[in-house]
């Protein structure tokens, strides 16, 4: 059974990648710091370590996987459609949405499965550091063990 301060550093560690809003990479940086200097400590801190890290990698991945399918259709779209957008520089900028391509709404679906995904994702981050919390092991679900 782990005991408080374990607890609280693996509490820290999930709830550390939620300072990518404060510097970038910090989701990485921050919890890799804090998982560095404490693993040898604790089995429990080890293992709430490398879910938070394996965690934040493979969101990486499916983010760059989802961008990679998601950024084409909306280039693909405006730069084969642009005949619903008329501009006048001198006037106004007009959008004409009447038939838009099928591929902008494809477009937009996965961009809103981004979404979706990011809201998920703090769910998850926040129950995890609530297992942390609790003294229980937390495993993130389509999580890719990249560290073992």
């Amino acid at each position: 059974m782990p005991n408080n301060h374990q607890k609280n550093i693996a509490t820290c560690i999930h709830l550390s990648t939620f300072s990518r809003f404060f510097f970038p990479l910090g989701n990485f940086i921050a919890p890799v710091i804090l998982w560095i200097t404490n693993k040898d400590k604790s089995e429990f801190i080890d293992q709430h370590g490398k879910e938070a890290i394996n965690f934040q990698l493979s969101i990486l991945l499916y983010t760059i996987v989802l961008g990679l399918i998601t950024v084409p259709f909306f280039i693909f779209n405006v730069f084969s459609g642009l005949d619903f957008i008329q501009i006048n520089p001198f006037d106004s900028i007009q959008i004409n949405l009447d038939k838009p391509s099928p591929l902008l709404y494809l477009g937009g679906a996965l961009g809103g499965l981004a979404i979706l995904g990011f809201i998920i994702e703090l769910a998850l981050i926040i129950r995890a550091s609530l297992k942390a919390k609790d003294g229980e092991i937390f495993h993130y679900p389509l999580n890719i063990h990249f560290i073992k």
